[in-house]
């Protein structure tokens, strides 16, 4: 059955009425594109932000104004920096003890796997540490390629042009729950040859903006084809504390890589990115994440350290933030209860908002929405009639553009030529609010029901009510 054929109860006359003069009165734009988290209502975490004041302001720390844990945080953290002060740089590469915090929390999260401190890059967010892989990597002669998937994070494309680098994508199997297949790697791969030469695979896990998590046999499979195509693994795992599906967990490529044995764990190269603006923290204006290298040679981390020294030193701030990220407060510790309060909070705000969307949205004519297991965002696939072409060469972006402008309603899109003209998804973004989210799917609908009629001349009877 085609999907515009639901019977779901459109907006009745009264409410079409109602709706519109909201939206012609509206005073709120509602960004759906972004994982802009705070700037959706949700507030930061009490524990990092009473952390970073004690640090901003040493006078503090002489108070109880901070609970007992945040100041001896504080006051550990000023111990490390120069002058006892975050005015001053810290290393290209980040504060040595906050690298070394961070190594031990990787450590803890892979059941022992090592981790070292001088394998750890703290960078201005993760986009700075993919520019130096892309420039270690695509040094030598010819046309330089990563393997990306499709779909991808938003800001890539822009970032592999930016760089001179040719994308080869795969695609993600959306019927199968948006999985990676070796055959499909091996199918875009060879479809290369001759026209560039892939340096790396580019993995989002748990994906973005799909909000699928890779199983530890799909890992095994992408480290192996790694293995065999001599490609360098680059792997985005902002999402990791995220993960909220029942059933469903997080495995590091690392800790795969590192229970493989030989000879992959000797052999295949990583670059493991996390960042401070993604997820639970959603720290976006700290601008700070960190990378971690594994079986890299020393040359190169040496190279990798010059090539950050351009930045000086990354935001202090965000250091202070990463620590707390890496070693929150302890069981017993008196910030403790309130910190697992506010991150449970959120995955549940999480949890209970991906599935309301994923209702609201299965309902509307035309659109299909696979439930996901992390992250923050949803992909929602919309297939209209070919009637609606006619009207723009982009359909998504003819309806993105008409839902910003009658509903104030912002949302990610790209097409889906693969399939027709007539196809796109688009990418939601739903931690926020509760309050706030039902506000953006009630404008959603009324503006679906309205873009049905006037673009697909399509009105939908309300179902037959039985006696």
């Amino acid at each position: 059955m085609s999907a515009l054929k639901k019977t779901t109860r459109p907006p009745s006359a009264e409410e079409e009425t109602r709706d519109n003069k909201q939206g012609m009165n509206m005073k709120k734009v509602l960004d759906l594109s972004s994982g802009d988290s705070h700037n959706a209502g949700v507030k930061p975490i009490t524990f990092v932000r009473q952390v970073i004041a004690g640090c901003l302001y040493p006078s503090l720390l002489q108070s109880d104004a901070l609970p007992p844990d945040a100041r001896l945080r504080a006051q550990m953290l000023l111990r490390h920096f120069d002058g006892g002060s975050i005015g001053s740089y810290t290393d290209s590469c980040g504060s040595m003890y906050v690298r070394n915090t961070i190594a031990e929390s990787i450590s803890l999260r892979d059941g022992g796997v090592p981790s070292s401190p001088e394998q750890v890059f703290i960078t201005v967010e993760t986009q700075r540490g993919l520019m130096v892989m892309m420039r270690l990597l695509c040094q030598s002669e010819g046309v330089s390629a990563v393997m990306i998937p499709d779909p991808a994070p938003h800001t890539l494309a822009r970032l592999l042009e930016r760089m001179g680098v040719v994308p080869v994508p795969y695609r993600l199997q959306e019927q199968c729950g948006w999985s990676v297949e070796r055959a499909e790697l091996n199918r875009a791969i060879q479809a290369s040859r001759g026209r560039c030469s892939p340096r790396a695979i580019y993995m989002s896990n748990p994906g973005d903006p799909t909000g699928h998590v890779q199983s530890r046999e799909s890992i095994e499979d992408v480290i192996r084809f790694a293995a065999d195509e001599e490609l360098f693994l680059l792997v985005n795992e902002v999402y990791q504390n995220t993960v909220f599906a029942d059933g469903s967990e997080f495995v590091s490529y690392k800790r795969v890589l590192a229970e493989m044995g030989a000879p992959y764990s000797e052999r295949v190269q990583l670059a493991s990115l996390h960042s401070l603006s993604n997820g639970i923290m959603g720290e976006c204006g700290f601008r700070t994440g960190y990378m971690e290298l594994v079986n890299v040679d020393q040359a190169v981390m040496l190279y990798t350290e010059v090539l950050l020294t351009g930045d000086l030193c990354p935001p202090v701030i965000g250091q202070i933030a990463l620590d707390v990220m890496a070693d929150p407060p302890h069981p017993g510790e008196p910030s403790y209860t309130l910190y697992t309060q506010e991150v449970a909070s959120r995955l549940m705000t999480l949890k209970c908002n991906v599935s309301r969307a994923v209702e609201v949205i299965n309902d509307l004519p035309g659109f299909s929405c696979l439930s996901v297991q992390s992250g923050i965002f949803l992909y929602p696939h919309l297939t209209l009639p070919h009637s609606a072409v006619t009207h723009a060469q982009s359909v998504g972006l003819l309806y993105s553009r008409r839902l910003l402008e009658d509903q104030g309603v912002c949302v990610g899109f790209s097409e889906d030529h693969t399939h027709s003209q007539s196809c796109c998804h688009f990418r939601l973004c739903v931690l926020m609010p509760s309050d706030e989210l039902e506000e953006a799917l009630r404008r959603l609908r009324c503006f679906h029901y309205q873009f049905l009629k006037e673009y697909c001349e399509i009105t939908i009877s309300a179902p037959q009510q039985s006696n």
